[in-house]
């Protein structure tokens, strides 16, 4: 959903990592402790630290990717662990904000579930030959919902963070559902 953005996102980030010729994974591996920090914030009723962190583990999250592209050390293991990362990262969050309270803890399981079944199914796809970077509740657009809803329940009240985490397991299983489906299409 957020592939149009990629040539933008490549011209913003090839100068920093031009900057930054070190080895991605360490990028890469740095990322679930930021989200460690979000999830702090979110177990400690802190939804802008929440948000700052989510973004900022978000934006280490593009740059690893970004360091191994542009100084040619791109591996087969780097995308391995960055796909590990990712899912730590998303499970520690969902964490945070279970245990804050923000929504019951069969719902942030939920969460949980959804949002790795997601990967499971692109993997699995992919493994099958098939390209499945499809769905309408990618990674980064459920980031950029978790992170918006943050912000609308930090202003507005917390139930309407509660209804965010809703929202997300809803889109989550409904690209799992678009994923299948499409894999089906295209091995059929």
């Amino acid at each position: 959903m957020l592939q149009s953005l990629r040539p933008l996102l490549t011209r913003i980030l090839n100068p920093i990592a031009k900057y930054l010729n070190i080895n991605p994974n360490i990028v890469t591996v740095i990322s679930p402790f930021v989200a460690l920090i979000a999830a702090y914030g979110y177990a400690n009723h802190m939804l802008l630290l929440g948000t700052v962190a989510i973004l900022f583990s978000g934006f280490l999250d593009v740059v690893d990717g970004a360091v191994a592209r542009f100084h040619n050390r791109s591996s087969k293991f780097g995308a391995f662990l960055d796909s590990t990362m990712d899912r730590f990262a998303d499970a520690i969050i969902y964490i945070g904000i279970i245990f804050g309270g923000y929504c019951d803890w069969f719902v942030g399981v939920l969460a949980i579930h959804s949002a790795i079944c997601v990967s499971y199914v692109r993997a699995r796809a992919e493994s099958q030959g098939v390209d499945c970077n499809i769905g309408i509740a990618e990674r980064a657009v459920r980031m950029i919902i978790l992170m918006v809803g943050s912000l609308i329940g930090y202003f507005a009240g917390d139930i309407y963070f509660t209804y965010t985490i809703y929202l997300l397991v809803i889109l989550s299983y409904f690209t799992v559902g678009q994923r299948i489906v499409y894999v089906w299409r295209q091995l059929k």
